[in-house]
């Protein structure tokens, strides 16, 4: 169903000017059709009826028999009234029709012609700028006559219709100029806001523009300082708990290693590292993406990096050349990686290897065999990792990106980690204005599709 708002203009500017402009033209097509009705049309319906009486009472003296005196009066008649009368003989009225621009023009002088003679008649109005050639049929041939169109026609109306279209464009020209000023720092604030939602700074943004929206623009400002404080102050209590507790894990491994070897140090030895691991963990999702500069980096290569971090890999492209590659992983796990095209994309580059590599990862914690391809799409870049693993149910998988949360009956249980492998890689993808996605794999598992715009 159609709906009139969905031809309407979606951006402030164009509805500004929407509002502005639409009753402007409204009222300048009101006034030119008063101004028609009312008084150019009444003026020229007058002026055409005199003319076309003048027209008759020539066309009337020269049927009948004038004398020389006559004659000579319809002359001096002639030159007063501004018109100027030949008879043709034995002519014919031309049989084509030329309609001027204004067509109201010949239908006023038709009409008043048609009331005042009794004859044939032909005119044309467009023949001669300053003129209009009148013609009657009339005993003995054609009657011409040129009558000059001041005398036929109002000239005023054009220049009345010029005024209008200049005061118009003049109107319409001020009013782009002031809504785009209006508009522009809206779009410098919309513009600042999506740079801080992907993790960039706009150093340059000041607040400007109507009280309003530098009220907005002060209040992201401030928005923006107390989540940067925020952040920072997350990272530093992390990172001194992190501290902390290595001091005592430290501690614990000098005990353990002046104790005998057993089964049961050897457990202890594993226990202290997992806790390192998950010390690791809890401080890489709270450090997120601070204190690093996004730089323009080959997303490809980002990915082949994060692999090598994740296991052995095996590109296709190398086993082409003969490069035997990686083989597989050392758990057994294989993973394939195929690139292509420009993947150059502007991220921080620690952070984006973190998020790939805990997706990498992940993959291989749950399969035999991991497909990581990454391509160009319109303005994005997309990065596929497929896993043939158990999968996520359709309806756990948005459960599986929030932190601490393990969705263990949809996947081999992984007891590595504590659940923040997913929720930090989709903290990443977002702080880049991308996304992450979870879907089925062609392989039978699960698809991570990480999408990062250009």
């Amino acid at each position: 169903m159609l709906r009139l708002k969905d031809y309407l203009p979606k951006s402030l500017f164009g509805r500004s000017l929407l509002i502005i402009v639409l009753p402007i033209a409204l009222m300048q097509v009101a006034v030119a059709w008063a101004f028609f009705d009312a008084h150019w049309e009444t003026v020229t319906s007058r002026l055409s009826e005199t003319v076309a009486g003048d027209i008759a009472v020539i066309v009337e003296t020269y049927r009948a028999d004038a004398t020389p005196e006559e004659r000579e009066a319809l002359r001096r008649l002639e030159d007063t009234l501004g018109i100027s009368a030949v008879l043709e003989p034995q002519a014919k009225l031309p049989t084509t029709i030329r309609s001027s621009f204004f067509r109201v023009l010949d239908r006023t002088i038709r009409r008043a012609l048609s009331e005042k003679l009794d004859a044939p008649f032909w005119f044309d109005t467009t023949r001669y700028p300053a003129y209009v050639d009148v013609r009657v049929q009339v005993d003995g041939g054609v009657l011409r006559l040129i009558v000059p169109r001041d005398r036929v026609f109002a000239t005023t109306g054009h220049i009345f219709i010029l005024w209008i279209v200049g005061a118009t464009t003049l109107l319409t020209a001020v009013s782009v100029i002031y809504i785009r000023n209006q508009a522009r720092p809206i779009e410098r604030l919309a513009a600042a806001a999506d740079a801080f939602g992907r993790g960039a700074d706009a150093p340059d943004f000041k607040p400007s523009g109507a009280s309003e929206v530098r009220q907005a623009a002060q209040a992201f400002l401030k928005m923006r300082d107390r989540i940067a404080r925020h952040i920072e102050q997350r990272t530093t209590i992390l990172a001194g708990v992190s501290h902390d507790l290595r001091t005592p894990i430290t501690r614990l491994r000098l005990h353990l290693a002046m104790l005998p070897e057993s089964a049961d140090v050897d457990a202890m030895r594993r226990d202290l590292a997992d806790m390192e691991a998950i010390l690791e963990e809890y401080l890489a999702f709270a450090r997120g993406m601070a204190g690093e500069d996004p730089e323009p980096v080959d997303l490809g290569e980002l990915a082949r990096d994060a692999v090598r971090d994740a296991g052995h890999a095996r590109d296709p492209a190398a086993a082409d050349s003969g490069d035997p590659g990686d083989g597989a992983g050392d758990a057994g796990v294989r993973i394939e990686i195929e690139t292509g095209g420009d993947l150059v994309a502007l991220v921080r580059a620690a952070a984006m290897k973190r998020a790939l590599t805990n997706l990498i990862a992940n993959a291989a914690a749950h399969g035999a065999h991991v497909a990581v391809a990454a391509r160009r799409l319109d303005d994005a870049i997309v990065i596929d990792i497929d896993d043939d693993g158990p999968g996520i149910p359709e309806d756990l998988r948005e459960e599986a990106f929030k932190p601490f949360n393990r969705i263990d009956p949809a996947r081999n249980r992984n007891t590595n980690g504590v659940g923040l492998g997913l929720a930090i890689a989709r903290d990443v993808a977002r702080g880049h204005g991308g996304e992450i996605r979870l879907s089925e794999s062609p392989l039978g598992g699960l698809r991570a599709t990480v999408r990062v715009p250009v």
